[in-house]
C-alpha cells in the first residue's frame, strides 16, 4: 500500500524530503503558506551571500591599486542590489517550483497547516476555504523566525531583524549590530563593506568555536574599519533625537559604553515555527528549544516527525536540514539510511571567511583524546598571494596513534569551498595519509589543507622543521 505524507513548510528540510519521498514512491503532500524555499532561500543563506558577493567586490575596489588599478570615485546603488538579490531568489524559487511539479506523486498546497490527530492535516487555503488530508506521516518543517532580545527597547522604531535589514534599500550610516553569532557576524561584516559604520556588540564570538577564531576574528573585523566589542551585552536601547543610543555592559567587569546608531539589528538568534500547529492538543513535546526529537526525529506522538530548525536539536543549518530530511524519508519508507548526521560544515561568510567541522581543539582537550595538531598558514600559499587574501590558515586535528582526522579549522580565503575535505575526512573516518597521498593540485588554495595533512606525519614541504633544543 502506498503511504500518504504530509510535510509541513517547503524549506530546505521540507521541499528536500518530499522530493526524497516522492522518489522511494510516497504520494506526498507538501504544504506551504509563504515562498518556496523557506527562510535559507528567501531571507536568509541565498540573500546575504549575494550581499557578501556585493561587499567582496566593494573590499577589492578599495584595494585595487594594490594590484596596480587606478579606480575613480564608485558608490553602491541600494535599489539594484535589491533588484539583484530579487532576482537570484526568483531563479532559485522557480527551479524548486519546477523540481517538484516535475514529481506527480507530489502534491503542492499553498496554505496554513494545522494538525488535527496523526493521521489528519487540516489546512486554510488562501481563497479561505479549509481542505481536511487524511495522512500516514507527518513531518514538520516549518522552519525559524528571527528571535529578539528582552533587552529594554527592542520595540523601537529603527530596531530591526535580518528579515527587515534585507528589504532595506538604504544602507544606514551607522549600524549597530547586537549579536556575535553567524548572523550578526555575517551582517556586521557585510554592512561594513558596503559603507556603514558597523558596531558590534558580541557576548562572545560564535558558539563552540576554535578559541585561536575566536581571538583572531575579531582583529580582522577591526582591520575593515569596524568597532567591536566583545563579552559585552545589549543592556538598553535609548531614542535620543534622530538616533538610537545602545547602553551595553560588559560581562566580566563593572564598566558600561555607550554606542550610536541609525539602525541597530538583533542578531541573538532564532527561535522555531510552532505557532497555529496544534501541537499542544495532540500532544507533541515542545518547548522554547523547538519540537522534542529522538534520534531518528521522532515526536513525542507516533507517526510525526519534525526536521531542520523547528525540532530541538539546535542545528540551523540549511545544509543540515536538508540531509535530515532525506533521513527521515529513507526511515518512514523502512529503509536504513546510511547518511552521516553527526559530521556537518560550520560555514560563516565573514571577510576572511571562517569555516569548521568536527571537533575544535577545546572540546579534544576535554575528551582526552590523544591527539595532535598541524597548521599551515595562508600567508605561505602560492595562490593565497596571488590573490591579495594571505591571511589565516589551515588547522587539522588527529588521533596521535592511528591519525585519524577528528577536526577541522579554517580561517581564509574560500575557507567555505575547502571546508569540504576536511568533511569528507571525518565521516568517512580517514587518516591524514589519505589526504597527504592524494596529488593537490598547483597552484590551488587546496594546497593549505594538503600541506596541513602532510605536517600531522612530519613530512610537510612548506613547513619549517620545528626547532630542536639545543640546535643552533
Amino acid at each position: 500500500m502506498t503511504k500518504t505524507i504530509a510535510v509541513l513548510g517547503a524549506g530546505p528540510g521540507g521541499y528536500v524530503a518530499a522530493i526524497r519521498g516522492a522518489q522511494l514512491g510516497a504520494n506526498i503532500v507538501l504544504i506551504e503558506n509563504r515562498e518556496l524555499g523557506g527562510t535559507c532561500l528567501n531571507r536568509g543563506c541565498i540573500p546575504t551571500k549575494t550581499y557578501f558577493r556585493n561587499a567582496e567586490i566593494m573590499s577589492n575596489l578599495r584595494r585595487a591599486s594594490e594590484f596596480g588599478i587606478q579606480v575613480g570615485d564608485f558608490k553602491l546603488d541600494g535599489k539594484a542590489l535589491q533588484e539583484r538579490k530579487n532576482q537570484v531568489v526568483s531563479t532559485l524559487v522557480g527551479g524548486i517550483e519546477q523540481l517538484i511539479s516535475s514529481y506527480s506523486n507530489i502534491e503542492l498546497i499553498r496554505g496554513t497547516a494545522s494538525i488535527k490527530d496523526k493521521n489528519t492535516v487540516t489546512v486554510e487555503l488562501f481563497d479561505g476555504s479549509t481542505r481536511e488530508i487524511t495522512v500516514d506521516n507527518i513531518v514538520i518543517a516549518t522552519g525559524s523566525k528571527p528571535q529578539m532580545t528582552e533587552t529594554k527597547g527592542v520595540d523601537l522604531e529603527g530596531v530591526i531583524t535580518s528579515d527587515d535589514l534585507l528589504e532595506m534599500e538604504e544602507i544606514p550610516e551607522t549600524l549597530i549590530v547586537v549579536g556575535g553569532g553567524v548572523i550578526g557576524l555575517e551582517f556586521a561584516s557585510i554592512y561594513q563593506e558596503l559603507g556603514s559604520q558597523v558596531i558590534l556588540l558580541a557576548s562572545r564570538i560564535l558558539k563552540n568555536i576554535d578559541m585561536e577564531i575566536a581571538r583572531r576574528l575579531p582583529m580582522f573585523l577591526k582591520k575593515q574599519g569596524m568597532e567591536v566589542y566583545v563579552d559585552i551585552r545589549a543592556k538598553e536601547i535609548v531614542k535620543e533625537g534622530d538616533k538610537l543610543k545602545v547602553v551595553a555592559k560588559y560581562k566580566n567587569k563593572d564598566e558600561e559604553i555607550e554606542v550610536y546608531g541609525d539602525k541597530v539589528l538583533i542578531a541573538s538568534g532564532r527561535g522555531p515555527v510552532v505557532e497555529g500547529l496544534n501541537l499542544d492538543n495532540i500532544g507533541v513535546k515542545y518547548d522554547h528549544t523547538g519540537i522534542h526529537v529522538d534520534e531518528d526525529f521522532k515526536t513525542s506522538v507516533e507517526g510525526i516527525y519534525a526536521i531542520g530548525d523547528v525540532n530541538n536539536l539546535g542545528i540551523q543549518l540549511a545544509h543540515v536540514a536538508s540531509a535530515q530530511g532525506v533521513y527521515v524519508m529513507e526511515k518512514i519508507m523502512g529503509l536504513e539510511p546510511d547518511i552521516n548526521l553527526d559530521v556537518y560544515p560550520n560555514c560563516v561568510f565573514t571577510l576572511p571567511e571562517v569555516a569548521f567541522v568536527g571537533m575544535t581543539e577545546e572540546e579534544l582537550k576535554k575528551s582526552g583524546i590523544d591527539y595532535k595538531v598541524s597548521k599551515f598558514m595562508f600567508a605561505a600559499n602560492g595562490k593565497a598571494l596571488s590573490l591579495g587574501e594571505g591571511q589565516g590558515f589551515v588547522k587539522i586535528f588527529a588521533t596521535k596513534d592511528d591519525n585519524k582526522v577528528l577536526g577541522v579549522t579554517i580561517l581564509g580565503p574560500h575557507a567555505n569551498d575547502l571546508i569540504h575535505e576536511g568533511a569528507i575526512a571525518i565521516a568517512n573516518g580517514l587518516d591524514v595519509q589519505s589526504i597527504a597521498r592524494t596529488i593537490h593540485a598547483h597552484p590551488t588554495l587546496s594546497e593549505a589543507f594538503y600541506e596541513a595533512t602532510l605536517g600531522l606525519v612530519d613530512s610537510a614541504i612548506h613547513i619549517a622543521p620545528p626547532r630542536r633544543r639545543g640546535r643552533k
